[in-house]
Parts: structure tokens; C-alpha cells; sequence
């Protein structure tokens, strides 16, 4: 019998596995994931926000259009999602329709944050976070709500920021304690931070590399060595489709023409079997009309 994404999930994210898990903010980045050969896909609220929104990561998204983006992801790409929930939208009740919702719709890890609403993205300044008694309510509800307990729930805290390092470890045990599966400590900020974390908390953790955030860029072999289970890039993905962009519409409005810049696109073909044009293609024929 073949495993369910839930299980597959729960064997990658064990500590010392450094699984590398990009960030993805539509079914069309989750794509590129899974076909660059990579075994899970992050589902970015910054890369959700940006890219569907055209705005900031500063808690602009609903828990609707979330919960829309992760089924279109599902219907996409086969490996397992893990999506970042925010504060899950609202108190303890709010969290467990919000991990009701996003379980129906595909998702097989759910990231729950300790910031205050709206939050913001976790290398941005100015955060804060409630304390840590609501959050540890957040979690039992998150657990106590989902249909399958091989969902997994991981918790975030953010008090990096806020309370220092020992005090963003001091919550992580209690989220822990409290039946979060496993762990995020965002935004370190040095390599003997990073090296602290799984270090000074059992179980497993993801740690998020942001290109130009708060935390040092360490290779995938190195932060394994430390004893993460996952290595999250969450905007790896949208940041190069940005520079894309820019990049390709700047030289069509230079030079009224994207000669010159092919090299820079995908070309027709390619694109179409990015897409899996031919799967459709079959089922157009399969249920054509006799």
C-alpha cells in the first residue's frame, strides 16, 4: 500500500535529515519544486502575499484565499505540503477551523506563529508576540482539531526578537510540551545561534534561510551536522522569479522588442510541459464526444 503524504512527511522531518524545503507561493512555483527533484514543498505566506496580493507579508492574506491556494497547490504536485498559517487567524477556535480547512484542502504539516495579529514577516523589524500561555492554547486546539494525527503541527515562535534567544527556547519547549510535533525558532541571527537551537531543544526543527534576512546562510550539510530536520527556503523561489521579471520587462520596454533576451525564457514547448499539457491533452481525447 503506498504511504500517504502525512507519512512520507513524518519520515523526512527527522532531526539530522536536513531536508531542503523551498517555498512556494502558487501551484505553479510548487511545480518547479517537485520537478527540480525536491520531496516536500513549503507553502510561503510571504511568497502567498507577494505574488497573489502584490503586497508585503504583513497579514494581508485570508484564511479563504490560503486555504485556495493550498487545494490548487494539491491539485498540482503529489509530494507533501507544509503550509505556514500564520497565527492561524484568530484565537484557539479560529485555529482549529483554520486547521480543519487547511487539512481538507491537502495540507499535511501546519505552521502556527506566537506574533501578535497581523503579524509580519519574521525578518522584518518592529515584531512582537503574545505570550506564550495563548500560544500553547493555539497548539492543543491545532492538534486537538485535526481528522488525521499523522497531520503534523509545527510551531514558530518568534520571540527571537522580542525576549532573546534563551527566551524563544524556553517557549519552543513549551510548544513542544504542549503537543507541537515539531519546531521553528525564526530568525536567528549567527551561526552559534543556529547551532543552539536543535541543541538546546529535543526534537525536530526547521530553520528558514531568508537571502538578505537576519539569519546567516549555512550549507545544507553543515545545518544537518547541527541537528535540523528542515531547511527551509521560503522565498528562493519567488526572489529569482522576481529578478525574472524585472529583468525581461525592462528589456522589452528598452528596446520594444524581447530579442536579444530569449535566453531569459522559457520557450513554448518547454513551458507546456511544465504544465503537463499532454495529461490534459489525453483526457481531452479520452472523454471526447463519439
Amino acid at each position: 500500500m503506498t504511504d500517504s503524504p502525512n507519512q512520507r512527511l513524518r519520515r523526512l522531518v527527522v532531526p539530522g535529515a536536513g531536508v531542503i524545503l523551498p517555498g512556494a507561493g502558487n501551484a505553479l512555483a510548487a511545480r518547479f519544486i517537485v520537478a527540480a527533484g525536491f520531496d516536500a514543498v513549503f507553502v510561503s505566506g510571504a511568497a502567498v502575499a507577494n505574488s497573489f496580493l502584490g503586497m508585503p507579508d504583513i497579514g494581508l492574506t485570508s484564511v479563504t484565499e490560503l486555504v485556495d491556494h493550498v487545494a490548487a497547490i494539491r491539485d498540482a504536485v503529489d509530494v507533501p505540503i507544509v503550509v505556514d498559517a500564520d497565527t492561524g487567524f484568530g484565537n484557539a477556535i479560529n485555529v482549529q477551523r483554520t486547521v480543519r480547512a487547511l487539512e481538507r484542502a491537502g495540507a499535511n504539516s501546519i505552521m502556527l506563529e506566537d506574533q501578535t495579529s497581523p503579524k509580519r514577516c519574521g525578518h522584518f523589524d518592529g515584531k512582537d508576540v503574545v505570550p506564550a500561555a495563548e500560544m500553547v492554547s493555539k497548539i492543543r486546539a491545532a492538534c486537538d482539531a485535526r481528522r488525521d494525527a499523522g497531520l503534523m503541527i509545527l510551531a514558530r515562535t518568534d520571540a527571537r526578537a522580542v525576549e532573546g534567544l534563551q527566551g524563544a527556547l524556553d517557549r519552543a519547549n513549551r510548544y513542544r510540551e504542549a503537543g507541537a510535533d515539531w519546531l521553528f525558532v525564526e530568525a536567528p541571527r549567527s551561526v552559534e545561534e543556529l547551532a543552539a537551537i536543535p541543541a538546546g531543544v529535543p526534537g525536530p526543527h526547521l530553520c528558514n534561510l531568508v537571502i538578505g534576512g537576519k539569519t546567516p546562510l549555512r550549507p545544507r550539510e553543515e545545518l544537518a551536522a547541527m541537528g535540523y530536520a528542515g531547511i527551509g527556503y521560503a522565498n528562493a523561489a519567488l526572489q529569482a522569479s522576481m529578478m525574472a521579471m524585472r529583468r525581461v520587462l525592462g528589456h522589452l520596454h528598452a528596446h520594444g522588442s524581447i530579442e536579444g533576451a530569449e535566453d531569459m525564457l522559457m520557450m513554448f514547448e518547454e513551458r507546456q510541459r511544465m504544465l503537463d499539457h499532454d495529461r490534459f491533452k489525453a483526457l481531452e481525447k479520452r472523454y471526447a464526444a463519439d
